[in-house]
């Protein structure tokens, strides 16, 4: 009973040492590598042998909280590269999101990229070359003016240029994809110009291998 609660003691402590403050709204929150490592520590705990027991939950709070810990790590670079630049990133139970919007991106109805915006994607792109060990899956999205199957070719026109300056940029293509969407998935209303302009965007998602087989 008592390395029992040696255990869990010591992932509250991992725990309580991963805090982090939501830089918007001042929140404490756990990270996700703590969580993980949390979570590693009573698993290592449980499956090693007596003599052996707290190694095994050092061993298991380094494996858990290893995926968990690069993610904030990249994050975090992401958010300090992207800061002012019109490109939100966001934390998503599957990794990491950025959301380019069409309006700072591409010329209208073009795919060819803004050239004010390729000091943006070389910053973006050294983060990746950094973070080697993830799959980047890149897509595109209009609003639904005009013919559908126009703007699903132009969908997927754009998040293959955006995929093709990566690579110009030494990103592996082998770890990326791209993909059209064309008008199938509005984030908002397209009854509204400021809807319609939302879901003009293209939305690159940073993932683990394993998640995005």
């Amino acid at each position: 009973m008592k390395k029992t609660v040696v255990s869990i003691a010591l992932a509250s402590s991992l725990a309580l040492t991963g805090c982090t403050v939501d830089p918007y709204t001042g929140e404490k929150k756990v990270s996700k590598a703590a969580i993980g490592a949390g979570l590693g520590a009573i698993l290592g705990a449980a499956v090693s042998s007596k003599k052996d027991r707290g190694k095994g939950a050092l061993i298991g709070a380094a494996l858990g909280g290893g995926t968990g810990y690069y993610f904030d790590r990249q994050e975090k670079k992401l958010r300090e590269e992207l800061a002012n630049t019109g490109i939100s990133v966001t934390r998503t139970p599957e990794g990491i999101q950025l959301n380019m919007p069409g309006q700072i991106s591409f010329p209208s109805s073009q795919y060819a990229l803004m050239p004010s915006l390729y000091e943006t994607l070389d910053s973006v792109a050294l983060v990746f070359k950094e973070f080697d060990k993830t799959d980047v899956r890149i897509s595109g999205h209009t609003d639904s003016s005009g013919s559908e199957g126009l703007n699903q070719v132009l969908s997927q026109q754009r998040a293959s240029s955006v995929m093709k300056y990566f690579a110009s940029q030494g990103v592996e293509t082998a770890r990326m994809s791209s993909v059209g969407y064309g008008e199938r998935y509005p984030v908002e209303s397209n009854s509204t110009k400021q809807g319609r302009a939302a879901n003009r965007r293209v939305e690159i998602q940073i993932l683990n291998p394993e998640v995005s087989q």
